[in-house]
């Protein structure tokens, strides 16, 4: 996914070219995006996903690329609505703006009915579809994929064939033997049905164990979720204090690009069983009862 978001970048990015990125969001694409010089944009992230309405009203100058992931918001998790990615597809036409869809964990979506890619619903040639079979099928992979316009298959291409990052083809040719074959839809559905079981034990285990402490919301679909804070206790002292329970969490006002007004953890819960999640909430909710009682 990297190189797709730097292939992107190189290509279709100046040096001051303003990008909207979702605030908070995934700090590797705005690590690319400043290597070759743009404006980071910080766009807040709603209840519907990336708020077009207060990014048009705190960025007066037009985008050249906006990076979404709607399918499910990294990191907090919300999928954006249909209405707003109609919105987007629309407001982009309109503006000549390229949209970068990051097709993160869309194949873990454990409720509600699936929502067509922004790239899908394009009608105007204006986005570029990117995914990964990182996390889907295992990180040593290396693989991912990218969707472009007709028009940039060319350029795109021409980039590749003079880059010497060429994936493995024995790898590709593999990979497509294992989708063609049904083997990757099989392997889908049943991690589909593990991590939602194993959701559904962390949010069981948070509502006996953290209420009061931290509040999980609905979760759709992904391999994390986002917690939100209550009590008056803060992330960065939460992380801290888990840590001296060995438990990993963290704050996420490090996927923020300026100071978040937002007090939340980013909690996992795919890569382990169901009574390491058990043992994981409960160390945790004995270190965020220390912190309260110390405030």
């Amino acid at each position: 996914m990297q190189q797709a978001l730097d292939r992107t970048a190189h290509l279709l990015l100046d040096a001051g070219d303003p990008v909207w990125m979702e605030e908070p969001g995934y700090p590797g694409a705005a690590v690319v995006f400043r290597a070759v010089g743009a404006k980071i944009c910080p766009v807040p992230v709603d209840s519907e996903g990336l708020n077009l309405d207060a990014g048009r009203r705190r960025w007066q100058q037009r985008p050249r690329l906006v990076y979404v992931t709607p399918a499910h918001q990294f990191p907090l998790g919300v999928t954006m609505s249909l209405r707003r990615r109609l919105s987007l597809l629309e407001w982009a036409r309109r503006s000549s703006t390229i949209i970068f869809e990051d097709d993160y964990d869309s194949e873990y979506r454990y409720s509600g009915r699936p929502i067509p890619a922004l790239q899908g619903l394009d009608r105007a040639a204006v986005v570029i579809f990117a995914g990964s079979f990182t996390d889907v099928l295992f990180p040593a992979l290396r693989l991912a994929y990218l969707v472009v316009p007709s028009d940039m298959v060319d350029i795109f291409a021409a980039a590749e064939s003079v880059s010497t990052h060429h994936p493995p083809l024995i790898d590709q040719a593999i990979l497509c033997d294992f989708i063609r074959e049904g083997h990757f839809a099989r392997h889908v559905r049943r991690m589909r049905e593990l991590y939602a079981e194993r959701l559904s034990v962390l949010v069981e285990s948070a509502r006996q164990r953290l209420t009061g402490l931290l509040e999980i919301p609905s979760v759709e679909a992904g391999l994390r979720t986002v917690g939100w804070l209550q009590g008056g206790i803060l992330a960065e002292q939460a992380a801290q204090a888990a840590a001296k329970y060995e438990v990993e969490v963290l704050p996420l006002s490090r996927y923020a690009y300026g100071r978040s007004k937002r007090n939340g953890l980013v909690l996992g819960f795919a890569a382990v069983g169901a009574s390491e999640l058990r043992r994981g909430v409960e160390q945790l909710a004995r270190a965020m009862e220390k912190l309260k009682v110390a405030s």
